[in-house]
């Protein structure tokens, strides 16, 4: 089979799994019901700047939550309200796009290392001596800093050779029991190893319950690829479809078809925050980048921003209240109170999460 027609197979796998997803995604994820958000009008940008985005911190600095980030010189750093850098906690070596905050905010989960073989760890809130916990990538602690989750995977750049001719195999979500130390280990299906074309792991986050992950996946080839999947972590055997205990969440809205959930996560209502862009296949034209809240059936509740055309939107980051939303466009970092319109904090990052 050609690399086209395994593409295309996979592609039909997902259409074939969008009508399940509707019936099933809110018993799987939802946990209550969107919060109501003050209306925002959006018009479309002019220029490269994102539409609606106001430019200079907020009167409600003083209120924000605390930001843990990572420089693009790979520092973890703790910013003040203002966005300006008061603590450095680790000098160096620190990889995005994901950090992570302990419940009780003592505990920041990292990712460091060597460019091929990266080291999850973690470091007291208040400074310290790292610990390294295991090899991965992009750690997420569930809610009730029980569980951490991270990406055992390929590190496909130069000089990092895989281990194996089929590296897909090599592909792996791994769920941790911090106080036990068990592992739980979710591989891609064998079809999709084996197909050439996996899907890497880019962004974790846990849903309230503490039983399902909002698991999202980056293009491996001709921009396809990006997806977002629900996965059950009792019931699933892989972490995207297909098999059981893992549904695809569906892009909703306006020219649907050619579009692609490019990062979610979960919400403390149950819900997602995503950065959605159009458009996937081959050559790349991205032509919109839309911050919004949906539910997990992909119905839109709220539009948060018009973001930046030409740079990725990513590092999505709720606080523990809701109330108040991250992401990256690019090396910037915009802050969202309520779901209303972002300002810009901080520029020069590659990670940020709330504390």
């Amino acid at each position: 089979m050609t690399a086209a027609a395994l593409r295309s197979s996979l592609r039909t796998l997902l259409t074939l799994s969008a009508a399940p997803v509707l019936a099933l995604l809110t018993a799987c994820s939802a946990v209550g019901s969107a919060a109501p958000h003050k209306s925002v009008t959006v018009t479309a940008p002019a220029s490269k700047a994102p539409a609606t985005v106001s430019s200079s911190p907020s009167t409600a600095a003083a209120a924000r939550p605390g930001v843990v980030a990572v420089t693009t010189s790979g520092a973890l750093v703790k910013l003040d309200p203002s966005g300006a850098i008061v603590t450095t906690l680790v000098s160096s070596g620190v990889i995005g796009d994901e950090i992570s905050v302990s419940p009780d905010g003592s505990t920041v989960y990292y990712a460091a290392g060597k460019r091929c073989h990266p080291q999850v760890k973690s470091i007291s809130s208040a400074g310290g001596t790292p610990v390294s916990i295991a090899p991965g990538l992009l750690p997420a602690i569930s809610r009730d800093g029980t569980k951490l989750a991270f990406a055992s995977q390929p590190q496909l750049k130069a000089g990092c050779d895989p281990s194996q001719p089929n590296f897909g195999r090599d592909y792996k979500l791994v769920i941790r029991r911090l106080r036990a130390g068990t592992e739980r280990v979710l591989p891609l299906p064998p079809q999709v190893a084996q197909s050439g074309l996996p899907s890497p792991i880019s962004h974790l986050s846990w849903a309230p319950d503490g039983i399902h992950l909002a698991v999202s996946t980056s293009a491996v080839q001709d921009n396809e690829g990006w997806g977002l999947y629900l996965v059950n972590i009792s019931t699933a055997k892989y972490y995207v479809i297909p098999g059981p205990g893992v549904r695809a969440v569906p892009v909703t809205g306006r020219d649907a078809q050619h579009s692609y959930i490019r990062e979610g996560i979960y919400t403390p209502d149950g819900n997602l925050f995503i950065s959605r862009a159009c458009c996937g296949g081959y050559p790349v034209r991205n032509t919109s980048r839309l911050m919004w809240e949906v539910t997990p059936r992909g119905t839109l509740i709220h539009q948060v921003a018009i973001g930046f055309v030409d740079v990725e939107h990513v590092s999505l980051a709720a606080d523990r209240t809701g109330h108040w939303l991250l992401y990256l466009a690019g090396h910037d970092l915009w802050v969202s109170q309520g779901g209303n319109i972002p300002i810009k904090l901080a520029t020069r990052l590659i990670a940020a999460s709330w504390m």
